[in-house]
């Protein structure tokens, strides 16, 4: 080798092959930009573990929450691209471009997609008091009533609030949103029936009420039926083309070694689709996912334009 070639070789980076044997050799850092207890918390907290089983060092569980969001993720999108901080986020990474003018990071450039882990149907539920069974006579009870419905949501952005959005966009109707701190106070007021209706961020949530004969489920959000409500059909049967899901998927940031995202990839989809994450899945009514990094930037790209679109009409 020419003396020249020979120190371009020397100075010349690591491989992303090797970069990606060596790794990790020390604890990698998966941030949660949301509080414990939550959905997104509760999967990450089963997926660490089996993850730091796999890589062989330990995954560290890191709550950054704040601003819906954005304080945690702006962790990630700013941190080095070497795989040692990843991000599990939630439907608000791909709401929040239209819902805040100012954010303090690129969404499509600043993070490399690794895998989505799972999916959640939100749930329409009904007090026993409001005179609907099923979705046909809720949206024409929603067409007679004077002054139209009212709904709960815990955020403008959030997922039960864009749903309902969405649903009366499609079904022509202008419904009312009280806004409410969480989700169990949402839910008191439909028991209540001080709100006509809510589309609850998450189907497992709904179980314990409706098993009570407390509230009524009419319809999920998704195209199937979801396992912890199987007699409760999707809205689509009675509004064709209606499709609301909420998500949980794990981001790098951008730059990251493709042979990296490539080994996190793998290994987690290993652990997602294993029979060991099931129970926690079930329990929130989510469903297991596990695919490709292109697969899941489609998925970012699709509901940034989707969601853009509902939260336009809003303003």
């Amino acid at each position: 080798m020419k003396p020249l070639l020979l120190c371009l070789a020397l100075l010349a980076p690591p491989s992303t092959t090797l970069a990606a044997e060596t790794y990790p050799s020390r604890p990698v850092r998966l941030i949660i930009p949301s509080g414990a207890g939550g959905v997104t918390d509760i999967l990450a907290r089963n997926i660490a573990p089996k993850l730091g089983d796999a890589l062989g060092q330990q995954v560290v569980i890191d709550n950054r929450p704040g601003a819906s969001g954005i304080v945690g993720s702006q962790i990630v999108a700013k941190s080095a691209p070497d795989g040692y901080t990843l991000l599990m986020a939630f439907p608000s990474h791909v709401t929040n471009p239209s819902l805040f003018a100012d954010i303090p990071y690129d969404t499509m450039k600043d993070f490399a997609p690794v895998t989505l882990v799972s999916a959640v149907a939100p749930v329409l539920i009904v007090g026993m008091q409001l005179p609907a069974r099923n979705m046909t006579e809720f949206l024409a009870h929603a067409k007679t009533k004077a002054g139209g419905l009212n709904h709960g949501a815990v955020g403008l952005g959030s997922m039960g609030a864009l749903a309902a959005d969405l649903l009366g966009e499609m079904a022509g109707y202008k419904f009312t949103q009280v806004l409410f701190k969480g989700s169990p106070q949402g839910m008191t007021a439909v028991v209540s029936g001080e709100i006509d209706f809510y589309l609850l961020g998450s189907v497992g949530s709904a179980v314990p009420q409706v098993k009570a004969g407390r509230i009524r489920a009419l319809g999920v959000g998704s195209k199937q039926r979801a396992a912890p409500l199987p007699d409760v059909p999707p809205i689509a049967d009675t509004l064709p083309g209606y499709e609301a899901r909420g998500w949980n998927g794990i981001l790098a940031p951008a730059g990251t070694p493709r042979a990296l995202i490539e080994r996190l990839n793998r290994e987690l989809v290993k652990i997602i689709r294993s029979p060991d994450l099931q129970p926690a899945l079930v329990g929130e009514g989510a469903t297991a996912i596990g695919n490709t990094p292109a697969e899941f930037d489609a998925v970012i790209r699709a509901d940034i334009a989707k969601w853009a679109k509902i939260i336009k009409a809003r303003k």
